[in-house]
């Protein structure tokens, strides 16, 4: 009685672990699967903007290797901290993916209380390429030079305005630390939603100069001007603008702005998919539709895998949270 009773046991026993062993088996065969319907893509910026279209180009082409559409959705406002709110509130199931942009990641969660948090809510999968920021003018403006705006302004108190695509934007940060810089300068900042209203409020005459991303079409037109790229390099596409560090205002005092553009998950996304999801866009940046669609808007791809996008972030978190330390105006 006693033998029949632990074999009955034994059976019970390996039918359970038959049972879990399958169910695992099962569960690798869903993740195999993947994605068997639409993917969401968040981006916190409008429609029409650069960041916008390079979503678009990136998410078409990595369509190719998916096997599923990609639906960009576009939260745009406050800071960019709209979009990443919805992307770290998002199901991780792989389904959604989204633009952690640099606003919302690296200065807003140091100014104001937030649902995420960068570090934590988050798990970045590549960076695919990087916006040129500049200092913009209507094409009729009487600045013909980043000096020739800053001596006017040191003339004129107050009667100089710039718009800027957020409050707290790393944008509006670097226009604050010029502002420190040269003591005594005063500029009023308007923020705006995103690229496209900037540019209208420049053209409208609404604003003295932008500090933002631009449309080339409308620099191609002559109805907007350079003078000077937001980075420490100047840009290809514009060899004959100077950058703001070659005009005295790079690291320590004001750095580059890192205005890359990426493709994030919420956190808890399991690896399997994670990696499927990476390995489709980085196989994307390498398709005509993506590399055409940024030579249309004189963008250039920029790589860097997870690992190293991943440590991109964590520098630049720590690094941002210590500017805002000694400016002043770091809150949390």
């Amino acid at each position: 009685m006693k033998h029949k009773k632990y074999e009955r046991i034994f059976i019970y026993a390996f039918i359970v672990a038959f049972s879990l062993s399958f169910a695992g088996l099962a569960h690798c065969e869903d993740y195999s699967k993947f994605p068997s319907g639409p993917i969401n893509y968040i981006v916190s910026l409008p429609p029409g903007s650069t960041g916008d279209l390079v979503a678009r180009f990136i998410g078409k082409a990595a369509e190719k290797y998916l096997g599923q559409p990609i639906v960009v959705i576009n939260k745009p406002g406050a800071g960019n901290t709209i979009g990443a709110a919805a992307l770290a509130a998002s199901k991780p199931d792989g389904y959604t993916v989204g633009y952690a942009a640099p606003s919302a990641m690296l200065i807003a969660p140091y100014m104001e209380k937030l649902p995420y948090r960068p570090l934590e809510n988050f798990q970045f999968l590549l960076q695919f390429t990087e916006a040129p920021f500049a200092i913009v003018v209507k094409n009729d403006s009487p600045f013909k030079s980043f000096k020739d705006l800053i001596e006017f302004a040191k003339k004129n108190p107050g009667k100089v305005s710039y718009g800027t695509t957020g409050a707290n934007s790393i944008v509006h940060l670097t226009m604050l630390q010029i502002i420190k810089k040269e003591k005594g300068i005063q500029f009023r900042h308007v923020a705006f939603k995103g690229g496209p209203e900037t540019q209208a409020a420049i053209l409208g005459g609404h604003v003295s100069f932008g500090a933002s991303d631009f449309n080339f079409a409308l620099l191609e037109a002559k109805e907007i001007r350079l003078l000077a790229m937001m980075a420490d390099k100047r840009n290809p596409f514009y060899p004959d603008v100077p950058t703001l560090t070659e005009l005295g205002y790079g690291l320590p005092d004001v750095p580059p702005a890192p205005i890359y553009h990426c493709i994030a998950v919420p956190k808890g996304v399991p690896d399997e998919i994670r990696v499927k999801l990476e390995k489709a866009f980085t196989q994307a940046m390498k398709e005509p539709v993506f590399l055409n669609g940024l030579k249309d808007i004189r963008f250039q791809p920029v790589y860097k895998n997870s690992k190293e996008f991943t440590e991109y972030m964590k520098y630049y978190y720590d690094f941002y949270g210590n500017v805002l330390k000694d400016m002043g105006l770091r809150k949390h």
